[in-house]
Parts: structure tokens; sequence; C-alpha cells
């Protein structure tokens, strides 16, 4: 929520919280899975660091319910993650999604 523009919906029902820049999603969480200790955030990825990553780490897979080439989810608390890896790959999505918005949008951030 500290980045630029962010802002944090419920678009598709009450448990799945969406964080969005300039109204363009990078980050999406199961309220339910979290309460529940099955803790992940789906987190948009460039398609070649998304399969670097799924074969280095058990804990980062294709997106659940998202599209698998661009999406990866990320169990935060299997231990197997650096809290600096799961904040970079945060960042890697909020990065994504500023990349491919207009300019105009772009210069604002």
């Amino acid at each position: 929520m500290k980045k630029k523009k962010v802002t944090e919906h419920f678009p598709f029902d009450n448990d799945t919280l969406v964080f969005k820049v300039c109204d363009k999603m990078f980050a999406l969480a199961s309220l339910k899975r979290w309460e529940n200790g099955e803790a992940f955030i789906n987190l948009k990825c460039d398609p070649e660091y998304a399969q670097e990553l799924r074969a280095e780490y058990h804990s980062i897979k294709p997106g659940y319910h998202m599209h698998k080439k661009l999406w990866n989810s990320v169990y935060v608390l299997t231990g197997e993650l650096s809290p600096t890896l799961i904040t970079e790959l945060i960042d890697h999505s909020y990065g994504m999604v500023i990349r491919g918005l207009p300019k105009k949008l772009r210069a604002q951030l």
C-alpha cells in the first residue's frame, strides 16, 4: 500500500483481496487461505523469470486461477522464501504493471 497509486479492492468476492496500480492488478490473495495457514500471493511475473523461479523454489508455482505464463503463486509461510525475496517479487510484479501502462500514466508515477 506504500507504493504510488496502489489501491485495494474485492472485485470478485469477499475473499479475494486485489491490489492494483492505476486500476491494473499486480497482486491477489485469498484471505481465507491466509487464515487457514495456506498463505500465498498471486504476483505478475516476466515469463522467463517465472520459469526460473518455479524451477528454483518449491514455494513458487504457476498462478492459481491465473494466466500460468504471466502469474506465479508465491507461498509465503513455507520458510523457503526470505522476506527480502518476497518483497522483490512484489516489486517486480508492480514494475511489470507499470511498464505496461500508457506513457501518460507512467509519467504520473
